[in-house]
């Protein structure tokens, strides 16, 4: 089970350990992707956003940016950001702080970044306080669901298109979200460049 908006309260109560939106008076959506770089995908992703000008930031995992460095070079080079999200995509909620901070500091070897997104959005307390001493702690305030089988790519665009200025956005950038980033992205990001919208990475 997810949220596709993430609740106020929460975000109000973990603001000054969590970034949840971007506080802004333009009209302003700052895109991300989670989990890649992979093949394919991830240069598709690129010549979307380089369609509609588009700038996102990446979230990317250790072993497969190790993996794909040219990857990880050819989004810098689009002009896009880049984040760490730990190196084998670990869950904080299961893991030890010892082992999680030592999987962040490994892919931290290949993602040159102060930002940082927990995977599954699942950290805790220790977690915190330990990671935001040299990173900023990236969540979300919407969720796409394109990594979810069991809904349809509309619901996905349905979920989106609910975006407004100051969000940070979730897309996917590995094999379950294929279908839909390709059916989504490009629909989503035609209807807001139409209503004026920039979008933008992260930068905090």
């Amino acid at each position: 089970m997810y949220l596709v908006k993430t609740p106020l309260l929460i975000s109000r109560l973990t603001s000054r350990s969590l970034v949840w939106r971007i506080s802004t008076k333009s009209k302003k959506i700052f895109l991300s992707f989670d989990d890649g770089p992979i093949p394919h995908l991830t240069m598709e992703i690129l010549a979307y956003l380089n369609e509609y000008n588009a700038k996102a930031t990446f979230f990317c995992v250790g072993q497969n940016a190790e993996q794909y460095p040219e990857l990880i070079d050819r989004i810098l080079d689009d002009g896009h950001n880049i984040g760490n999200h730990s190196y084998q995509h670990i869950n904080g909620w299961k893991t030890s702080s010892k082992d999680y901070f030592e999987n962040v500091k490994k892919a931290a070897k290949h993602i040159n970044s102060n930002l940082f997104r927990p995977p599954y959005g699942r950290i805790n307390y220790n977690q915190i306080r330990r990671l935001k001493v040299d990173y900023k702690i990236i969540m979300w305030s919407i969720l796409s669901g394109d990594f979810d089988l069991e809904i349809s790519p509309q619901q996905c665009l349905k979920n989106v298109l609910q975006s407004k200025e100051g969000d940070i956005v979730v897309f996917h950038d590995n094999m379950k979200a294929v279908e839909k980033i390709h059916y989504v992205l490009p629909r989503y990001l035609d209807y807001f460049t139409k209503q004026g919208y920039q979008f933008c990475s992260v930068n905090v």
